[in-house]
């Protein structure tokens, strides 16, 4: 999971005015592109600061903190709604759109045109409700989870759901609200284009995953039957980050019970969590973490605080860490090389191939998201997704959430839970408000595909050089051709960019089929 730094952001003109005038009083007034791009940097630092603060809430902060953290952050907000609105951005913004300006220029008074748009129509004291209330929601969350008890979240789920209903209205009153606040997350594939995708994936991975079941095959488990502590399933992900390439002089390591990866190309951490009986677990969490914060160290340092220095949407930061997860982490190519790291630090005897099998194992009993393998996957999303557009479209009342979620759990993956912890609370994103944002993980594990193999198209036997554990032509690829561009380019002109094609399923489809019919000999 990727929490952008400004997560649940939604400043007054005289924060840039003190800094751009006061320094020099008798200095050339700046052009209107650079009057523009100073304020710009400095909402997009209250973002940033806003998300160090998300961060520390979900990994270090005192259980007691909310009520203070929670003012905190809707000030934040409130600020930085303020500094998006300001009535000078939109006419500089009107300004701009006579102006000859450059590509990149261009790119940054576009993104920052739809940003504004859509901010300049929510009301402040809006932002400042949905600020508190998802932040008041986390604790409630937590302890509804930990005592498997629904209904101690359900009044919080209620009111984040009217919240972000008035949050659609407020932007575009005529429109599906869940499209609107899709495009949050993903603002120009289109909700059509996720739609069509997951319901391309349930009717291609369904049977497969049906074949799978029938299949007499077994495939290898070196882990199971021991169990491994904290310490020695940390010591190993860190060695799975040293071994990737992990910039440690821009980031860290810690736990949540969530993982996630937030930041910016000068700090971007990663989280995971532990599991004694699965240490397969960690060891994905933390190289799909990986695969975000790759993504935001490779965005251009010289750019930051602008469009040009960030990502571009949730779709393609899914893409990064799906890619690195699946591509490389499940890989044999990958276990051949990493494998000795694993013997020697789990004290687990297994080949590659058997490290390779138990990575890919097939479990469609498995009742939680975030230890799906890569099929099953997605039917958690497709699932996720159908409820939270009924409940935000209003033909599914939160009363009924956990019947429906057993109900859909039971016809997709044939499994139902005997709790709401395994089930309806297992995820986080909802306490957060961020309701449109489950169909990017999908999204991303398609793009992912994608672009790997227009990668392995133009990198000499990529899958040598992952065996010897070389990732520096890997890296460099994706930087160049994804993580250089910020958000210049909308999301299908990046993908043609990177890959010479639009968006497309067809090679996920077709890697999937492949890969797992072999394994599994059907």
């Amino acid at each position: 999971m990727y929490l952008s730094p400004d997560a649940g952001i939604i400043g007054p003109r005289s924060l840039c005015e003190s800094m751009a005038t006061e320094a020099d009083p008798d200095a050339e007034t700046p052009d209107t592109y650079e009057q523009f791009r100073s304020h710009v940097e400095q909402l997009n630092y209250v973002g940033d600061a806003a998300g160090v603060l998300q961060w520390d809430q979900e990994v270090m902060m005192p259980d007691e903190g909310t009520p203070a953290r929670s003012k905190q952050s809707a000030a934040l907000s409130t600020l930085h709604h303020d500094l998006l609105t300001d009535d000078d951005v939109g006419e500089w913004l009107d300004e701009l759109e006579d102006e000859d300006l450059d590509p990149e220029q261009q790119a940054v008074v576009r993104e920052v045109r739809r940003q504004h748009d859509r901010a300049a129509k929510v009301p402040g004291d809006l932002v400042q409700r949905i600020s508190e209330a998802t932040s008041n929601a986390l604790p409630v969350w937590k302890e509804a989870k930990a005592d498997d008890d629904f209904d101690a979240f359900a009044d919080t789920l209620e009111e984040l759901i009217q919240l972000k209903r008035e949050y659609a209205e407020a932007i575009d009153p005529d429109r599906d609200p869940y499209e609107v606040l899709f495009e949050e997350y993903e603002p120009y594939l289109g909700l059509d284009t996720a739609e069509e995708a997951l319901e391309n994936l349930r009717e291609t991975l369904v049977p497969l995953i049906d074949d799978i079941k029938d299949s007499d095959a077994e495939l290898a488990d070196p882990f199971a039957g021991d169990t491994y502590d904290d310490d020695t399933q940390e010591e190993l992900v860190r060695s799975a980050l040293d071994y990737l390439g992990y910039d440690w002089d821009r980031g860290r390591l810690d736990t949540a019970p969530h993982p996630f990866s937030t930041g910016t190309q000068f700090d971007a951490r990663v989280t995971t969590r532990f599991d004694p009986e699965d240490p397969l677990g960690a060891l994905g969490s933390t190289i799909h973490e990986f695969g975000h914060a790759t993504y935001t160290l490779g965005l251009p340092d010289e750019h930051y605080g602008t469009p040009l220095g960030e990502s571009r949407d949730l779709s393609v930061h899914e893409s990064q860490s799906r890619l690195w997860e699946n591509h490389v982490g499940r890989s044999l190519p990958f276990w051949e090389g990493f494998a000795p790291t694993v013997e020697d630090g789990l004290g687990v005897s297994g080949s590659p191939q058997e490290f390779y099998e138990a990575a890919n194992t097939v479990h469609p009993e498995n009742l939680i998201r975030v230890e799906a393998d890569e099929l099953t996957y997605h039917m958690h999303i497709v699932l996720r997704f159908e409820i939270e557009r009924d409940l935000i479209q209003g033909n599914l009342d939160v009363s009924e959430v956990p019947q429906v979620w057993n109900d859909k759990m039971e016809e997709y993956l044939g499994v139902r839970p005997d709790t709401d912890a395994e089930g309806c609370l297992q995820d986080i994103h909802w306490c957060h408000g961020s309701f449109g944002y489950f169909p990017t993980y999908s999204l991303g594990s398609v793009l992912a595909a994608q672009l790997y193999a227009a990668a392995e198209e133009e990198i000499d036997d990529l899958d040598a050089q992952i065996r010897d554990g070389d990732f520096e032509a890997l890296h460099e690829w994706l930087t160049d051709n994804v993580h250089s561009h910020g958000a210049r380019y909308e999301t299908d002109d990046l993908i043609e960019e990177a890959t010479g094609e639009s968006f497309t399923a067809d090679y996920f489809l077709e890697y999937a089929d492949e890969k797992y019919r072999d394994l599994y000999n059907c």
